[in-house]
């Protein structure tokens, strides 16, 4: 059964669609931009705190799910400037230290709010959603 999933420590959707779903053990993650969630706003700051911003998003939303970073099995990295890859890689791999991800990266024409960065990720679920 599709359970959809939405938490007040990560930004409320702006669009009609859900923060992640899980469905068959996994949780489909919809993009992370770097807003605040107290405020819905993007943070100040240049690539690695936008890329900081989204990852502690994408946190948020995986505990809802009932998954962690640990459980995440793909990513996808859509950046507004491919010149900004190394830091935005600098940020990330410190989120994932050990057993990294599949991850692919592109440049996108535009991005939500115009932020720099947007990642969405496919993890397993390890426990009861929204324990």
């Amino acid at each position: 059964m599709k359970q959809t999933i939405s938490t007040v420590n990560a930004p409320k959707a702006i669009g009609p669609y859900s923060q992640a779903v899980v469905y068959g053990g996994l949780a489909y993650l919809s993009g992370q931009i770097a807003l605040d969630p107290a405020n819905n706003k993007v943070i100040e700051g240049g690539i690695s705190a936008q890329t900081e911003r989204v990852l502690e998003n994408i946190k948020a939303v995986l505990q809802a799910c009932g998954a962690s970073l640990d459980s995440v099995l793909k990513t996808t990295v859509f950046l507004k400037d491919m010149a900004d890859f190394a830091p935005m890689n600098q940020t990330y791999e410190r989120y994932f230290t050990k057993n990294p991800p599949a991850r692919s990266t592109v440049q996108a024409a535009k991005l939500p709010r115009d932020v720099g960065v947007e990642i969405d990720v496919i993890a397993a679920v390890i426990a009861q959603a929204g324990d």
